[in-house]
């Protein structure tokens, strides 16, 4: 089955070495892998909706790690009405008032939904922390409470996979670069990421701290290498593959039958004097 062989090479990939350079995934292999995982993608949507399974997958880096774009591919051949990406703003005035965490439990999905959070509550246990935008008291706070609340939210019931997308400083500096340069990228070079550029070593502590206090034997962190954005979407939705003990859902196949050709008419010719959009190209 397709689905056994993505687990298979999810396995290779978790055992495969991280050292010395590796030969380049050609884009020819990459869209055949990624065709592959995005058609049981489709087929885990399917027994989603048929089993009522809730999930909720926590994506967090670096900036520029390449989170974004795992997300995207996850996500681009499948319902947004199944899988649901929460990418939420900066908290309003209202919402910092808030327990930590009560704006994404509001996002928290139902049956037959899986949400995938664009950064999460542990914007406490990174950005927050570094930048000084919460106490020292909060931070402490939330890294001895965080383990408790993701239990109880495995307990109820909702399926909890959190992935942390490592990059290393040469090509983050490359990525920024681009950023930097490219018109269709400026906009994700915010004066945040530079300042988390400055404060690499910091960052870095952070995490160490964060995966410390909340790398649970309930709900793990899994480290997705992302040198490669190619590899690492690959490997990140093999991977969350995986974690889901979904089975193909029989479906009925579709038969068009023939169209009905009562009442046909010229229907192109019926729009002669509209307005269209400009064929430039």
């Amino acid at each position: 089955m397709a689905k056994d062989k993505v687990k298979s090479e999810g396995k290779k990939a978790a055992k495969s070495k991280n050292g010395g350079k590796r030969k380049k995934l050609s884009i020819e292999a990459y869209e055949a892998a990624l065709f592959d995982l995005q058609a049981e993608l489709v087929k885990l949507q399917y027994w989603v909706v048929e089993r009522g399974h809730r999930a909720v997958i926590l994506f967090e880096d670096r900036d520029a790690a390449g989170k974004g774009g795992a997300i995207k591919r996850i996500t681009e051949r499948v319902s947004p009405r199944v899988f649901r990406t929460v990418a939420l703003p900066a908290p309003s005035d209202r919402e910092k008032g808030q327990l930590q965490g009560q704006r994404y439990i509001a996002q928290f999905p139902t049956r037959g939904e899986i949400v995938l959070f664009d950064r999460s509550w542990y914007n406490r246990a990174g950005v927050e922390h570094v930048m000084g935008f919460c106490t020292e008291t909060e931070y402490e706070r939330f890294l001895h409470n965080v383990p408790v609340f993701e239990k109880m939210i495995v307990e109820s019931g909702i399926q909890l996979i959190k992935y942390w997308f490592d990059v290393n400083m040469e090509e983050r500096e490359r990525r920024f670069r681009a950023r930097m340069t490219d018109p269709r990228k400026t906009w994700k070079l915010s004066p945040m990421d530079v300042e988390s550029y400055r404060r690499w070593y910091a960052y870095s502590r952070a995490r160490d701290l964060m995966f410390a206090a909340t790398d649970t034997e309930a709900v793990p962190w899994t480290i997705v290498r992302a040198d490669s954005k190619k590899r690492a979407r690959l490997n990140c939705i093999s991977h969350l593959l995986s974690q889901i003990p979904y089975e193909e859902i029989p479906r009925k196949k579709v038969n068009l039958g023939k169209r009905h050709m009562k009442g046909a008419y010229d229907d192109h010719a019926s729009l002669d004097g509209r307005t269209f959009v400009p064929e430039v190209y």
